[in-house]
């Protein structure tokens, strides 16, 4: 196990080697959604959702839909469908412990992404669900995020990645399949081809049903 030989335990230490913070940075953040950053959550067709538990564990998702699958419903407030996943229900048990939670939402061809945090809950309000149906499919679930911070980040990371750039990435021979990842990091009895179909009939079948 790598061992760490320079560790930073202070913010005077990053601040040695890093300049302060430019003030405009500072001021970019708001705390409701105006109409630049409602334009572009309605634009928006893949996002990330981070929460934590009491104990610290954190929890990254991806959640995507066709674009504007997430609702602003006023100034302060979003809605988030919750679809058919993996039945770990991390980000679910999360914010029912600590009620915290971070969203990313990227725009294809932008280079910027937009961030939004504050508090969460889980809800079933009928009307609601119905709104954020997909070919008929009202989602089971709801997250709705009161707003405490939103702003537009820079688009240096997919500038450096070439995100959207698809000519510069790498090829996917030799990566594992899906089916391969769970048959072995599980330990599965199961032989790898029934595991592979499986897996298929999930994305073929449970966009949006159980």
């Amino acid at each position: 196990m790598y061992t760490p030989k320079d560790v930073i335990t202070s913010e005077d230490e990053i601040r040695a080697v890093i300049p302060g913070t430019i003030e405009r940075q500072v001021r970019k953040v708001i705390d409701h959604i105006d109409e630049h950053v409602r334009i572009w959550i309605d634009r928006s067709p893949f996002m990330t959702m981070a929460t934590y538990s009491a104990n610290g564990a954190v929890d990254l998702s991806p959640k995507g839909d066709p674009a504007g699958f997430v609702k602003v419903l006023d100034q302060a407030t979003l809605a988030i469908p919750d679809r058919p996943g993996n039945h770990r229900f991390d980000s679910f048990l999360n914010i029912l412990e600590t009620g915290r939670i971070g969203l990313m939402f990227l725009v294809p061809n932008r280079l910027e992404v937009v961030r939004v945090s504050g508090r969460a809950q889980i809800v079933r309000d009928t009307d609601l669900r119905a709104s954020m149906a997909v070919d008929g499919k009202i989602p089971d679930f709801a997250i709705v995020v009161r707003v405490e911070e939103a702003f537009y980040h820079c688009g240096k990371a997919v500038i450096r990645s070439g995100l959207w750039q698809p000519e510069k990435a790498l090829p996917v021979d030799g990566l594992p399949t899906y089916g391969r990842a769970l048959k072995d990091h599980g330990a599965l009895d199961m032989p790898l081809e029934e595991v592979e179909r499986l897996t298929e009939d999930n994305l073929k079948y449970r966009l949006y049903d159980e």
